[in-house]
């Protein structure tokens, strides 16, 4: 296959907090990545700003060495790293002051594309985009990238938007979730509405019940003071599981346009029903030999933060009544995979004698660490006499079905970041969804605390607690198997 390379316009690209890790990490050795397969424009710039007192020399150092770091096999590229930090500038800001302002006034080329990265804390959104428009740095056709998280409760996010629409429309906003960026999400989307093959099974007569699993491997470490007043909920539930919930669910929109997408996502969410207090559960890992307790490593012997939780949920309309939907995040868990298995019905009556095992049909999306997709089907065992059935993959691990390609393709702040100078806000949400997610929240936070919910401990390299397994089981359901 031979792949389309699309170009950007031209741009200037301002990343508030560009000696961040973020930008150390991610942004940067992405666009690199940009620049090599020849998205980037050889005229665009990427302009850091920051508290650092550097300067351009000293900060295409910083990048140079992140690439080092960060980067994968293109870091060996020393031309390409060389053509591509002479794209780099760098001035020292103060967010809540003066300095360095009237300087990034001057550096800009209003007359191209103007995006504006905001890695930062959302603390200081008010104070750039205050500064931005009082040193007219920013117009009606700039774009504002912010990350989360947009909020902890729907009152700070109401705020944290009411900031952003002080100075900026809507249209102009780019709330960047990367799990959005992601090869696989996108092809959600292409799975739903490009295969006539599953779009009129994709409903409560045809599927049993829907998994969406995120597991990772790692502890809160470093991030424990954060991760402490934020828990599996606020950190992954309330945005990423639940933009994928809404991929899945949502109904096809009239065409493949931001607004149009994001209007059938909204749907969802309004759609969800409120959880009741037996379909949550909330778990914390333990100690493990040297490895820390989940408490240790948040430094607060007494926490009742959650690091893992699994819930039931139900979309009320009319695609997915009596459907059930579960949800399971966690840390230190056995294997590092994020997936969304669609397990359909089972057929009800076997004609083949002598099977009484349960047969069933999934779809199974894999998001990482191999993005692709399964699809289990039921076959005859070959070499058997009679007909002994045996359940088998049609696999699509992308790297295997579509070769170098896959391999080559953008990662997830790549694409998202090229979507914003291409001006196409489909993968980025909007203030109403954010809204509307933390409205649906909320309720679910305020119910566990008031019943001061302890979480359940589980051990490290496991699939959770054992109330989790019975949140299916009591059903006759059980989870798929975590799998890196």
């Amino acid at each position: 296959m031979v792949s389309r390379v699309i170009p950007v316009e031209d741009f200037d690209l301002v990343i508030f907090g560009g000696t961040g890790d973020l930008a150390r990490r991610k942004i940067l050795p992405g666009l690199f990545r940009r620049f090599l397969s020849g998205q980037m424009p050889k005229t665009s710039r990427v302009i850091g700003a920051a508290r650092s007192d550097i300067n351009t020399d000293g900060y295409r150092q910083m990048i140079r060495d992140a690439i080092a770091e960060f980067g994968g096999a293109e870091k060996e590229n020393t031309a390409g790293i060389e053509a591509f930090v002479g794209q780099l500038h760098y001035v020292t800001v103060d967010a809540k002051g003066d300095g360095g302002w009237a300087e990034l006034h001057d550096l800009i080329r209003f007359e191209v594309v103007n995006a504006f990265y905001f890695s930062v804390a959302p603390s200081l959104f008010g104070d750039l985009a205050e500064r931005l428009h009082t040193y007219e740095i920013a117009d009606a056709d700039s774009r504002v990238v912010v990350e989360k998280p947009f909020g902890r409760d729907l009152a700070s996010a109401q705020a944290l938007n009411e900031t952003l629409a002080e100075h900026f429309k809507e249209s102009q906003v780019y709330r960047i979730d990367h799990y959005l960026g992601k090869e696989t999400v996108q092809n959600l989307m292409a799975v739903r509405f490009g295969n006539m093959l599953f779009e009129p099974l994709w409903n409560n007569h045809y599927v049993d019940h829907i998994e969406i699993t995120v597991a990772e491997t790692v502890g809160v470490g470093g991030r424990g003071a954060y991760y402490d007043k934020s828990g599996a909920m606020r950190d992954m539930v309330q945005n990423h599981l639940m933009q994928l919930l809404c991929l899945i669910a949502m109904e096809a929109p009239s065409e493949f346009e931001s607004d149009a997408v994001r209007d059938e996502k909204l749907k969802v969410i309004r759609a969800l029903q409120p959880v009741e207090p037996h379909h949550i559960v909330r778990g914390q890992y333990d100690a493990a030999g040297d490895e820390p307790s989940y408490r240790e490593d948040a430094g607060d012997p007494r926490s009742f933060t959650e690091s893992f939780i699994a819930m039931r949920c139900e979309i009320a309309n009319w695609r997915w009544a009596g459907v059930p939907f579960y949800l399971r995040t966690g840390k230190k868990m056995k294997a590092r995979t994020s997936e969304i298995s669609v397990v359909f019905k089972d057929l009800g009556h076997s004609i083949f004698p002598g099977d009484e095992k349960r047969h069933r049909n999934i779809l199974s999306i894999q998001l990482q660490p191999n993005e692709g997709m399964q699809l289990q089907v039921t076959i005859k065992e070959p070499g058997q006499g009679g007909m002994r059935l045996v359940d088998v993959p049609l696999d699509m691990t992308f790297a295997d079905a579509l070769g170098p390609d896959a391999e080559g393709a953008a990662d997830a702040y790549e694409r998202l970041i090229m979507d914003v100078i291409r001006g196409n806000q489909t993968l980025f949400m909007r203030g109403d969804e954010v809204e509307a997610a933390w409205a649906w929240t909320d309720p679910i936070i305020e119910g566990w605390q008031a019943r001061n919910d302890v979480p359940k401990l589980y051990d490290q390299g496991s699939s959770g607690p054992d109330d989790a397994m019975a949140l299916m089981h009591r059903e006759d359901r059980k989870w798929r198997d975590i799998k890196g």
